[in-house]
């Protein structure tokens, strides 16, 4: 029976690319958005980089990966792999 309070549907997901995967079963992943200047209106790329739990360390540099909000599993670790979008070559 599921518990209530689980609810996985509102679990935030980012695409970001795998820029370093020396870690143990975890990946550091950049995520490029694009918000408006607030004042000149030219459109800005903003960065951020998250630690996310890759368990089986399939990640390499340069994947393309699809990360999921999750628990804190370590002091910096909130964000789950959930799946590889592109390889690198």
């Amino acid at each position: 029976m599921e518990d209530i309070r689980v609810n996985k549907g509102l679990r935030r997901t980012l695409t970001g690319t795998v820029i370093s995967d020396k870690m143990d079963k975890t990946v550091l992943v950049m995520v490029v958005r694009r918000v408006q200047h607030p004042i000149y209106g030219k459109f800005i790329g903003r960065r951020k980089k998250y630690m996310a739990h890759d368990a089986d360390n399939s990640c390499k540099v340069g994947d393309k990966i699809l990360i999921e909000e999750s628990r804190p599993l370590s002091r910096h670790k909130r964000w789950l792999v959930k799946k590889v979008l592109e390889r690198a070559l």
